[in-house]
């Protein structure tokens, strides 16, 4: 290995192709992302077969890019890392075909990185980068950790433990239904608002009540039919429920259908309506890939939030306040819940959700009353990217654990089961 310990990272298992050389696990020397927001907007979310294809067009110019951007060739390279899932079974396949064909032609080694893992170490690159300990960074902070990562895919909770220079993780938590993300997506759509609805519902909210609405989440009881199994459930499959503390599980599905009911008796689907035609005209929509570099993906967003605004009642304002707060504050109490039962006081906090201004703001200064540390990834690293692939297989590679000939895409990939 060359003392510079470069490693390219390729992530595909959803709607961004990305691809990132990073320095010995602790600096982004590139990070491209090529993202199809506006391939799947027009469809409300993201549609597999499309997300496959548009993989297959990008892969090779983004990794060029990232290449270039960091100026290095494959020959500077020590390894190569690559998302193995979980995700989409044809996203994942096409970044892993491209990773072990390229490993195999220049002959280094491969390291598949599970997802979750990258967004957890999206936000120990980023401490690394803000404390400027590129040299320490074979380890990391020498405390066990509590990891949230909440997205569009997954609320899972993870104890992240430094063990021997790698990291070893425990489930403490996760959703039963609908990941906070997708909650987010399913309430944007519904009142006529555009995808990914995070972004739209982050920005309307401060104009809202947040008490106008007022939701609330019941405790989760475990089914004495199912004997302590998953239910079956989209998400049961990449995580059990056995020993998990229910004290610690998430639902949003229930808040998903509340916000629907509240449209229907208030009869706020006509103004969703006429706010979806007006916002996203027909001849608007088209199917260009956006692409970025370390800054992040440049959305491109048909209409901004401020017309958005002006399309808005204050009921309507009132309610995306009430959902945003309510889904914060469950994500808030279980965590810090789980910070107190497993006596941890370094909490991560990443994922596509974790760029949200109110939950950033609200953890943290809950954190700070209770002498908890938080950290949270740089906004280009809350979404997905390959910068934290590379990052999280910096590690690996060092333990020697590399990936086997046989690596193929595992769609229902668990960490720390």
């Amino acid at each position: 290995m060359t003392p510079r310990g470069l490693i390219l990272g390729i992530e595909t298992s959803c709607d961004e192709t990305a691809a990132a050389v990073v320095e010995r696990g602790a600096r982004t020397l590139s990070s491209v992302v090529a993202s199809q927001i506006a391939t799947h907007a027009r469809y409300g979310g993201v549609v597999p077969e499309l997300a496959s294809r548009e993989h297959l067009r990008n892969i090779v110019p983004v990794v060029r890019a990232a290449l270039a951007q960091a100026g290095v060739t494959f020959a500077d390279l020590d390894a190569v890392a690559v998302t193995s899932g979980p995700g989409l079974a044809g996203a994942l396949l096409v970044g892993i075909t491209y990773a072990k064909a390229l490993a195999y032609a220049e002959n280094l080694p491969l390291v598949a990185v599970n997802h979750l893992e990258g967004h957890i170490h999206a936000v120990l690159l980023n401490e690394r980068h803000l404390t400027d300990t590129a040299a320490a960074a074979d380890g990391s902070p020498d405390e066990k950790s509590l990891a949230l990562v909440v997205s569009g895919g997954h609320t899972h909770l993870f104890l992240a433990c430094p063990v021997q220079g790698t990291w070893t993780y425990k489930l403490v938590g996760r959703t039963l239904d609908d990941a906070a993300g997708e909650a987010f997506d399913k309430v944007a759509k519904l009142l006529g608002l555009g995808y990914p609805g995070g972004p739209w519902i982050d920005s309307l909210a401060r104009f809202g009540d947040p008490h106008g609405v007022p939701f609330s989440f019941a405790q989760i009881k475990r089914k004495a039919h199912l004997a302590g199994q998953a239910p079956r459930t989209k998400d049961a499959r990449t995580a059990p429920i056995a020993h998990l503390d229910p004290h610690f599980l998430f639902s949003f599905s229930g808040i998903k259908t509340a916000v629907l009911r509240y449209v229907q008796l208030h009869s706020m689907r006509s103004e969703a309506e006429v706010r979806a035609s007006r916002l996203f005209p027909a001849q608007l929509v088209h199917s260009e890939h956006v692409w970025s570099g370390s800054n992040g993906p440049h959305i491109a967003i048909p209409q901004t939030s401020e017309e958005a605004l002006g399309l808005c009642s204050q009921a309507t304002l009132d309610l995306i306040a009430s959902f945003q707060y309510a889904v914060v504050g469950d994500l808030m109490k279980k965590t810090l819940a789980a910070a107190e039962a497993y006596s941890v006081t370094h909490l991560l906090i990443t994922g596509g959700v974790a760029a949200n201004r109110e939950l950033r703001e609200r953890f943290t200064s809950e954190a700070a009353q209770r002498g908890l540390r938080i950290a949270f990834p740089a906004l280009a690293l809350s979404t997905d990217n390959a910068a934290m692939i590379a990052a999280a297989a910096w590690p690996r590679l060092l333990a020697g654990e590399n990936a086997l000939p046989g690596l193929t895409a595992d769609p229902s990939l668990a960490l720390g089961v």
